[in-house]
């Protein structure tokens, strides 16, 4: 089968890191020599200067480190939103949005335990459905 007849997936990451199935979850690359972890391709660790990197499954909890409430973006862009750092279980820290929630002091705070969860962001012309990632408050 050649790769014009082959069948569009139904559905692709965002991201690179991004592992989409039954079990959504990120992938880092962790340096070998001092384990710091990196969302995207490293030639070396910035941590340490190492050159072997291993993947690494990032926790999916995690803690709100920060976070900043969104009030102006590009034309296409709902706002407000959150903008937010999330320190994983595993100590991995991941930039990405709080979702599912109103963005407001109210309901997003510091501190709050937060999971890993995915969502369409648009589909292109052959129906294939883009999926973003973002992490959504855990009822306490």
């Amino acid at each position: 089968m050649n790769q014009d007849s082959a069948p569009a997936p139904t559905e692709i990451p965002i991201v690179d890191y991004l592992v989409l199935g039954d079990d959504p979850h990120l992938v880092a690359n962790q340096c070998t020599n001092c384990g710091a972890r990196f969302f995207n391709r490293r030639n070396a660790c910035a941590h340490c200067g190492g050159t072997n990197f291993e993947k690494a499954t990032v926790a999916n909890q995690g803690v709100l480190e920060a976070f900043s409430i969104v009030y102006r973006a590009a034309p296409t862009i709902p706002v407000p939103y959150v903008s937010a750092i999330v320190k994983t279980q595993d100590g991995t820290s991941v930039r990405s949005n709080v979702v599912n929630t109103p963005a407001d002091p109210e309901h997003v705070k510091l501190g709050m335990q937060v999971s890993l969860t995915t969502y369409e962001v648009g589909q292109d012309d052959r129906g294939t459905r883009c999926i973003a990632f973002g992490y959504e408050p855990v009822d306490q």
